[in-house]
């Protein structure tokens, strides 16, 4: 516990009062020395972890003088709520004081904490803020606890600490590494006018590159931990290697495979020592599955810092759970520092997700981030939680209504206020940063429809964020994705403003693929449309197939063996009694709903999880597939899994072994065809000439059935293809191969494993071939 003093003195004929807070254990007084800038009004916290770094032993002896005499009050590092007394000191008392560090005025730019030749430069954009006051705190050994045993505070002078909006000051003597720092800002209080300011709480910066809070993660020992920022000037630049490369893989050449960090070897089924479970490192012992499985890109859930216990801050229907899909971002620039390996730290975090990034790059394999640019960890107004951009400048952060209330288009209470110049700068830095610092190859942009909002939350044609991400140089390199939609009802699918460079969700695909092959009605046309590469959606301007990202199963929403496993979703053990989740699935529980001994189903499921899969990847266009798929994972009917920290979303490495050699083979052959065969993946619309509908009978409403063959035209290379969607056999007549060329059939999904995938072929002679219901084959013709 710290006590509170102020004292005033005359330095350079000038009066000025410090406000020192004290540390009952060593009673320091620290003041600005004549180098510093001089008249700064400065707040000072002192902690036994800072003074355990700096000058300890100077400041215990000349600190005495003045505390012999001083009164003083307890208060907590985190509450402002206490009495200040002021104490007046004689000048000469005072200048008998060593100082623990010099400060200057500093610059404005760039923003964060950066080194300088003098020490470390802070900075912090605030418009609104009438009062800004930096908070450090120096870790004794690097020990976590010192996050709340106390801070120094010092309070900038606008006069001298500020450039237009732009707060800033140098420390001259901190340590390059290791401290702890945050800003109370203090300003209107009007809520009507927007303004959420609470001087109380110490904030994250912005800019902080790295993050520190709890080390480890759900320890429920550090639940209520702070969350400050932290920087490391001490480590060497990392090594990517002599030899090493970017893939820089054709975005045509693509599969994507979207997975969570941590919830792919955070369980015990792993194999993994302990401490290097549900992190970074843990996934690059697991890169051989990706390759057995080959994929040649992962898109990660979000790994910048959130609060993987903001849901336990309050009693509410939700308090047992916890964050694990991290849709709740904290800061933008700082890796999970949770994913750290034994609890590491923000320092680790960083190193080990660069390890993370060369290896994979190594192996061939791009990255992809889901990003969350559409709001913040910081909540609504009924139960805020201010971390950062709230205390900061809410007005200038957040979209806001005419009478200073948060819009919320991105169904979690707040809305970054994206196309404000100053937001739209920090997004553009945060992206900048993760491909300059980690060699990030691309984002896909959750609810990037809000980036499509102005201000005022009204859609724009031409949103500048959008087109500056577009056209911007660093980025140029990287695959751009967009989520085309948001809350509040802005539908982008085929028409996201994209500049020729942006990629969708294509969330038509899904739908119309789920509906086709569980055997809906007058789905037929739209299912050639979306296998096909959905031209009447991106064929636009110098758009290309790849610009939809085909997918079936995502993150959110049933996975794959949930699909044909449910008709309902069941999400009670969400706490929100159903009312959460999407209701428009698409699914068919194929008989029954649930675990079932029935044989007969079971084939069933296992046939139409094969349909999915070979229909998506013999589509034009992208293709993406989640994690856990390719062995059946289930959450047991739940599709909105985001606060469950166990098997409900863990990877079950011991399911996979039981179906590594039927489920998994038939995933694994199917996307090394695809990879193998570009007349799968081409990177032009399909003309007349390049596809054969085998098909008349397009205006029934009642047909279910489609073939089609795909013309290779160079060497004849051609790939028939029929789904089934009937409940009865369908007798296929087959056309005949090209010149010099025969049919092999490699894939029947009614068949067993491992005749189901022959990756070889078996030669087929004859004229038709009885599709069974609910299947889909594939012939390819060979010499």
């Amino acid at each position: 516990m710290d006590a509170l003093l102020y004292s005033s003195h005359q330095q350079h004929g000038t009066s000025s009062k410090i406000l020192l807070l004290q540390s009952p254990k060593f009673h320091h007084s620290i003041t600005s020395s004549a180098a510093s800038f001089g008249l700064l009004s400065m707040g000072l916290r002192s902690s036994k972890s800072l003074f355990g770094g700096i000058k300890r032993d100077k400041l215990n002896n000349s600190s005495k003088k003045v505390t012999d005499r001083i009164k003083h009050k307890v208060t907590s590092v985190y509450d402002r709520r206490f009495q200040e007394s002021v104490i007046e000191e004689e000048a000469p008392q005072m200048s008998d004081i060593n100082p623990s560090f010099k400060v200057s005025s500093g610059e404005a730019y760039p923003l964060g904490a950066s080194e300088v030749e003098k020490g470390i430069n802070f900075s912090l954009f605030s418009k609104h803020a009438s009062a800004v006051t930096l908070c450090l705190s120096v870790l004794d050994g690097g020990k976590l606890g010192e996050l709340d045993t106390g801070l120094v505070e010092i309070t900038l002078d606008p006069r001298l600490n500020k450039t237009g909006d732009i707060w800033h000051i140098c420390v001259e003597d901190l340590p390059q590494s290791g401290v702890l720092y945050g800003y109370r800002v203090d300003g209107p209080r009007e809520w009507q006018q927007g303004h959420r300011f609470d001087s109380s709480i110490v904030l994250v910066d912005p800019y902080a590159k790295l993050v520190e809070g709890r080390r480890v993660f759900g320890d429920v020992s550090h639940k209520p931990s702070k969350f400050l920022g932290t920087y490391d000037f001490t480590s060497l630049p990392f090594d990517w290697g002599s030899n090493y490369k970017l893939p820089n893989i054709p975005e045509k050449d693509l599969v994507i495979y979207e997975m969570n960090v941590r919830a792919f070897t955070a369980d015990e089924s792993s194999g993994l020592e302990p401490n290097i479970c549900g992190s970074y490192l843990g996934l690059i012992e697991k890169i051989p599955h990706l390759l057995d499985l080959g994929v040649n890109a992962v898109e990660l859930l979000p790994v910048f810092e959130f609060d993987e216990f903001e849901l336990q801050r309050r009693s509410n229907p939700r308090d047992h759970m916890i964050n694990t899909w991290g849709y709740s971002t904290i800061n933008f620039f700082a890796p999970m520092s949770r994913y750290a390996s034994a609890g590491g730290g923000p320092t680790a975090a960083s190193q080990e997700f660069k390890q993370m990034v060369k290896a994979l790059h190594d192996a061939g394999i791009e990255v992809i981030l889901d990003v969350v640019y559409n709001h913040t960890n910081e909540a609504d107004d009924t139960y805020p939680y201010a971390t950062s951009f709230r205390g900061i400048d809410n007005k200038v952060y957040y979209m806001l209504d005419g009478n200073g209330q948060l819009l919320n288009f991105s169904g979690c209470g707040n809305t970054l206020n994206c196309n404000h110049p100053v937001v739209m700068d920090l997004v553009l830095d945060s992206l900048r940063h993760w491909v300059s610092e980690y060699h990030i190859d691309g984002f896909r942009f959750d609810l990037a429809s809000v980036l499509c909002r102005d201000t005022d939350g009204s859609p724009l044609n031409a949103p500048p964020l959008i087109r500056a991400i577009a056209k911007d140089a660093i980025l140029s390199r990287c695959k751009i994705i967009a989520e085309p939609w948001d809350c509040g009802g802005l539908y982008l699918v085929g028409s996201f403003p994209n500049w020729d460079r942006w990629a969708e969700w294509n969330g038509r695909y899904r739908d119309d693929l789920r509906r086709f092959i569980k055997g809906d009605s007058g789905m037929k046309g739209s299912f050639a449309t979306r296998v096909s590469g959905s031209a009447d959606l991106y064929r636009v301007n110098k758009r290309k197939p790849y610009h939809g990202i085909n997918f079936i199963i995502a993150h959110d929403g049933f996975t794959l063996y949930d699909l044909v496993s449910y008709n309902n979703k069941h999400n009670g053990a969400n706490g929100e009694g159903g009312n959460d989740g999407c209701n428009d699935n698409f699914s068919w529980n194929c008989g029954y709903e649930g675990e079932t001994d029935d044989v007969n189903i079971k084939a069933l499921r296992s046939r139409q999880m094969k349909n999915f899969h070979l229909a998506l990847m013999i589509s034009q266009g992208t293709p993406m597939m989640l994690m856990g798929d390719e062995y059946g994972h289930t959450r047991q009917g739940n599709n909105n899994s985001y606060g469950h920290d166990n098997a409900m979303n863990n990877f079950q490495w011991h399911q996979l072994d039981a179906r590594k050699k039927n489920h998994f083979r038939f995933f694994a052959e199917s996307i090394k065809f695809r990879r193998k065969h570009s007349v799968l993946g081409r990177d032009q619309f399909l003309e007349k000439n390049d596809v054969t509908w085998h098909e008349d009978n397009w205006d029934n409403h009642e047909s279910k059935f489609l073939a089609f063959t795909i013309h290779e035209s160079d060497h004849g290379a051609d790939i028939y293809v029929a789904f089934n969607a009937h409940d009865y056999f369908v007798k296929a007549l087959i056309p005949s191969p090209p010149s010099g060329r025969r049919w092999l059939r490699v894939v029947d999904t009614n068949l067993e494993s491992p005749d189901d995938f022959v990756p070889q072929g078996i030669l087929f002679t004859g004229d038709t071939y009885n599709v069974a219901p609910y299947s889909s084959i594939l012939f390819e013709a060979k010499p």
